[in-house]
């Protein structure tokens, strides 16, 4: 099984489920990871070079998923909008771009860890997932666990992820704060921001964008 990877701070407790996740697994899977940035692992996934990944939201339309995504009940940090007299869009994004233009947001979409060390650094900013909430009332689901095949396999994967809260080791911080050169202690908060639970009013927003985005 090819599996996309994204090492954005989003996804760092996910990652650390699925490694312990494989080790103890009975299914014994055997897991080889492609790395990217999410609009690479879109194209990735739709040539069917990798078999599952969380897909940006606007490509996620009809592949099959389970209830697992990258969500922000309110703000999120780390999808940003800064304020500028050009558009720019992001090239590692896909979803975000779009929602910058249903927002009618003017100015330099950026997303990921960069994104957060910028909000860290207090600099004018607009976050995009609070904008939606405030206009929508909804959250923002900005991708989704999608797979091609072994529906149970991503089931099974759900389920435990669901039921299980993921404690951070102190090393595996360490070693994120030094990649992405951002605290340990700004990690944890940030992470306080993220959801990954595709409840019903997760299904609603995301219809509520595809419907807006035109696709």
């Amino acid at each position: 099984m090819v599996f996309g990877k994204i090492e954005y701070l989003n996804l760092l407790p996910f990652h650390l489920f699925m490694k312990r996740y494989i080790q103890s697994s009975q299914a014994k899977m055997s897991m080889h990871h492609k790395r990217n940035v999410p609009a690479k692992i879109n194209n990735e996934f739709l040539t069917r070079r990798v078999d599952a990944a969380f897909i940006s939201s606007i490509k996620a339309k009809g592949q099959k998923h389970v209830k697992l995504g990258i969500i922000a009940k309110k703000e999120v940090l780390s999808v940003l909008v800064i304020p500028s007299e050009t558009n720019k869009s992001d090239s590692e994004s896909a979803t975000s771009n779009v929602l910058a233009k249903i927002l009618k947001l003017q100015g330099s979409v950026l997303i990921g860890d960069k994104a957060l060390r910028y909000y860290l650094s207090g600099a004018e900013h607009k976050d995009m997932a609070q904008l939606w909430h405030e206009k929508y009332h909804l959250p923002f689901v900005f991708a989704l666990l999608c797979y091609h095949k072994d529906k149970s396999i991503y089931k099974r994967i759900e389920k435990n992820f669901t039921k299980h809260k993921i404690k951070i080791p102190q090393y595996i911080l360490q070693e994120a704060s030094i990649r992405t050169q951002i605290s340990k202690k700004d990690i944890l908060h940030y992470l306080e921001y993220i959801s990954y639970t595709v409840d019903k009013k997760a299904l609603l927003s995301l219809k509520k964008f595809h419907s807006l985005a035109k696709i």
